[in-house]
């Protein structure tokens, strides 16, 4: 791949292909596979094929995998590149300019990838999380706001096109508040903490670990635990580039085994899980131990059981999961319309389940 020579900074083409649609996005796409990306190739081997891996700085079992090298390990005639993006927005943004094979990010960007005018070519082929207490709507001490309906005409903050975006949408409908009469703008988490200490904003939906920063001089009003409960459930998943699952998927299945091996670490040695996260975060073992709390991470019969994945031959519920939220979605105007439910299943990986994720 080649540096990035456009003059553009790679931030700015990725908003600009997120802000279009259709064709305008695809020829956005094809202008930033044409001038590449700035990445990082140090310590890289030209002779190797390269595996473009898109992470994020939440606490999971991909920054186990990440911070122990456990992929390089186990794939040691590839280039691992792994690449950081600030939201699952962003993810999508990478995948349709072609420049990633696979992608941590939540269920509601990737229901708006797999609706249209994204229609990104991805499979789900794993749960990295289940969204509890570790994303949160937080209003700022001193704005008077008690509740979610304490809302109207506020300005709140959230990185769009999130899943945290998506349980805002979600916290409003529920307190019986328009979206229209909430002033929502788009922050990322860093940029929304900032605007908090600033006062520009009077609430945030956001994850951790900013999530912790505001709640240190804010009121929770709703976790997305609770709209879980309530019917909207978000998770945080693992996909892959459909094309490269047909042309790899002995890669893919190694992929799936070092994250089931993350899953289990965190069950079984949370201190040796916590460790490995807070290396990534540039945190304290006890607060990544913290972090790691307040979301639920699935034991891998859990992964595969029909509430999750499913198993081959037999797609779970995270199908359902998704093309729930494309609905929801639609019915809020952030997508035009949703795909149907077949779309969706098409869109689960479970070949070799749940047999694969035990080989050695």
């Amino acid at each position: 791949m080649k540096a990035n020579t456009s003059g553009v900074p790679v931030g700015a083409l990725l908003r600009l292909i997120r802000g279009a649609t259709g064709v305008v996005a695809g020829l956005i796409a094809l202008v930033l596979v044409m001038t590449g990306c700035s990445v990082d190739h140090s310590g890289q081997d030209d002779s190797k094929p390269t595996i473009r891996l898109a992470y994020q700085a939440f606490p999971s079992g991909d920054l186990i995998v990440k911070n122990n090298g456990w992929l390089e390990q186990a794939l040691p005639d590839y280039n691992i590149k792994w690449t950081k993006f600030d939201s699952g927005a962003d993810v999508n943004t990478a995948f349709v300019a072609g420049e990633v094979d696979f992608g941590a990010l939540g269920s509601s960007p990737v229901a708006r990838g797999l609706s249209g005018p994204l229609n990104i070519k991805y499979q789900v082929a794993f749960v990295l999380d289940v969204a509890g207490d570790n994303e949160a709507l937080v209003a700022r001490n001193g704005t008077g706001i008690e509740s979610v309906a304490g809302l109207r005409g506020k300005r709140v903050a959230t990185a769009f096109a999130s899943t945290a975006h998506y349980s805002l949408l979600a916290a409003l409908a529920q307190a019986g508040v328009a979206a229209k009469d909430v002033d929502i703008i788009d922050l990322q988490p860093q940029a929304s903490l900032a605007a908090w200490q600033r006062g520009d904003v009077d609430a945030v939906y956001t994850w951790l670990p900013t999530l912790d920063q505001l709640r240190k001089d804010g009121k929770t009003l709703i976790t997305s635990r609770q709209l879980s409960t309530a019917g909207k459930p978000t998770l945080d998943l693992g996909v892959v580039s459909t094309a490269f699952a047909g042309q790899h998927p002995e890669v893919v299945d190694i992929w799936r085994q070092v994250q089931a091996r993350a899953l289990t670490l965190i069950h079984d040695d949370p201190a040796a899980a916590a460790k490995a996260v807070a290396a990534q975060l540039n945190t304290s073992e006890e607060d990544a131990a913290n972090q790691l709390s307040q979301g639920t991470y699935l034991t891998i019969d859990e992964l595969t059981s029909p509430t999750w994945l499913g198993v081959d031959g037999k797609v779970g519920n995270v199908a359902e999961n998704l093309h729930s939220a494309a609905v929801f979605l639609a019915e809020q105007q952030q997508i035009p319309s949703a795909p149907p439910l077949s779309a969706f299943q098409s869109a689960i990986y479970t070949k070799g389940l749940p047999g694969v994720l035990t080989q050695p």
